[in-house]
């Protein structure tokens, strides 16, 4: 990629220690030949935080994601979820710092931030050291909810997965699976996850779903809770069209949840159709570890 020049900061600004957390990453940034962003309704906090020690370029949200070469973002899984979705149609590299319990997609803790030094080429008494980081691409989903009319009628973006559940009420509900028009299986569960690769490692893997590596081309269906022995989860090709019909009667609508964040109606008869989106995650690595380094020290920490 080209040279980073402009790296937006994105954590929440209201919590002391992510903030405090955030004004360590400036300042070791600012010996540095780049411009830190940071939202400008953050403004007043970071004035105060700062004191005029670093320089700051303040940018509504919008234009913050727009112009950034890189964004670091300092917080739990969550809100690497939200610069996802926000940064997905620019294809803008991400940096996670790790603020929250597991922060699998992070790449940092907080105790290793003179590893900020590799995204940047420099001048040493021993020479020239060029940048030393690498891209990670990650699959995304392109989930859109048709109406009985067949329509359009809305569509996002996720990283991790899509869930259809009753919502915050545990009931069991009937929903069928096809595959490019094929049906597949009838399912009376509490719901469905449909994850990526990425999201393999998160509710899906909770409910007793395959954990996958990011370089395989995949969709994960996990059935949550199933009222069947014959219920498993399913591994589908990531260039199948998968759709979700909801036939449950006793409910007239479930939910469809987007990575946790985007919810969306699903009234009875229609389909939540999901393709692998032409966008991608760019997460950016500055260690050597692979994936599954990252999975056993991550989930040896948790346990």
């Amino acid at each position: 990629m080209a040279d980073i020049k402009r790296i937006a900061l994105i954590t929440n600004f209201n919590i002391y220690e992510k903030a405090g957390a955030a004004m360590q990453v400036a300042q070791r940034l600012s010996a540095y030949p780049c411009e830190v962003m940071v939202a400008s309704f953050n403004r007043d906090k970071v004035l105060r935080m700062n004191r005029g020690r670093m320089a700051f370029t303040f940018l509504p949200m919008d234009e913050l994601y727009a112009n950034a070469d890189l964004l670091i973002v300092l917080g739990g899984d969550g809100t690497i979820l939200e610069a996802a979705r926000r940064s997905a149609q620019r294809q803008t590299p991400i940096l996670g710092i790790n603020l929250g319990r597991v922060g699998y997609m992070a790449e940092l803790e907080m105790g290793e931030l003179e590893l900020l030094a590799r995204l940047f080429d420099r001048v040493t008494a021993e020479g020239h050291i060029p940048a030393n980081f690498d891209i990670e691409k990650r699959s995304m989903l392109h989930v859109e909810v048709l109406n009985t009319a067949g329509e359009v009628r809305q569509q996002m973006y996720g990283l991790n997965d899509a869930v259809i559940t009753n919502g915050s009420v545990s009931r069991i509900v009937d929903i069928e699976l096809s595959e490019n028009r094929n049906p597949v299986t009838v399912y009376r569960a509490d719901g469905l996850i449909v994850a990526t690769p990425t999201g393999s490692t998160a509710y899906s893997m909770s409910a007793g779903g395959p954990v996958t590596d990011p370089r395989v081309k995949c969709f994960c269906v996990t059935p949550i809770c199933p009222h069947s022995l014959a219920a498993r989860p399913m591994v589908f090709p990531d260039d199948s069209i998968l759709e979700i019909r909801n036939t449950c009667q006793r409910e007239k609508m479930l939910y469809l949840t987007v990575d946790g964040r985007t919810n969306c109606e699903l009234y009875r008869g229609e389909v939540v159709r999901i393709t692998r989106s032409e966008l991608e995650t760019r997460l950016v690595r500055l260690k050597s570890c692979g994936f599954y380094d990252r999975l056993r020290m991550k989930m040896s920490e948790y346990n």
